[in-house]
């Protein structure tokens, strides 16, 4: 496996755009998701809830994409003409063919209405037939019965759960549990994702 670091990522179906961000000029069209909904940040481990926040997250997020860490990603709703929220490539390991795909914070409007799996669909197709990768890992906070049910919901396999892994912006340690999904399972799971979409 061979990520492209630095390089122009755009991913599209029917539904949905999504566009590595290289720039900050890339992400403020996404400032006003994050500043405008604070409620959907509930179980990030980063606050970017205000505009100087926003600013330093991203900044952040762009530092670890030039260092080959990450590859973050504005997505696009065309149903409804407007830009969602982010996602991101992640935890990028070419030797151990393996990523991540998390950092996913979409607004409430968007939510549940199948763009998330659209979005995961192409993620997920662009790491396993583009990149061939034989690891996709996920992840989230225990208590995200949201997050965990998308996961389930797109065919991902619980593995366990990491006690007192990480810590909140307000000092709580949270449990985080873990999911992935292997190049063997890619063709069977593809084949479920595209008939739930349909």
């Amino acid at each position: 496996m061979k990520f492209p670091i630095n390089t122009v990522i755009v991913l599209e179906n029917e539904r949905v755009l999504i566009e590595s961000m290289h720039k900050m000029e890339h992400c403020d069209v996404l400032k006003k998701i994050a500043i405008g909904h604070p409620e959907i940040l509930t179980y990030s481990p980063s606050e970017f809830h205000t505009e100087a926040l926003f600013h330093s997250y991203m900044n952040q997020a762009l530092d670890q994409s030039k260092a080959g860490q990450r590859c973050i990603f504005r997505v696009y709703d065309k149903l409804k003409g407007e830009y969602a929220g982010s996602s991101s490539f992640g935890n990028i390991s070419d030797k151990n063919e393996r990523i991540e795909i998390g950092w996913t914070w979409i607004g409430k409007s968007f939510q549940k209405t199948g763009l998330n799996r659209n979005m995961k669909l192409l993620m997920m197709e662009y790491a396993f037939d583009q990149l061939k990768a034989k690891r996709v890992e996920l992840k989230a906070d225990a208590r995200n019965e949201q997050s965990r049910t998308a996961m389930e919901g797109i065919g991902a396999t619980y593995e366990g759960c990491l006690r007192e892994h990480t810590v909140m912006s307000d000092g709580f340690r949270r449990d985080t549990v873990y999911y992935s999904i292997l190049a063997g399972e890619w063709p069977d799971i593809r084949r479920k994702l595209l008939l739930k979409i349909r």
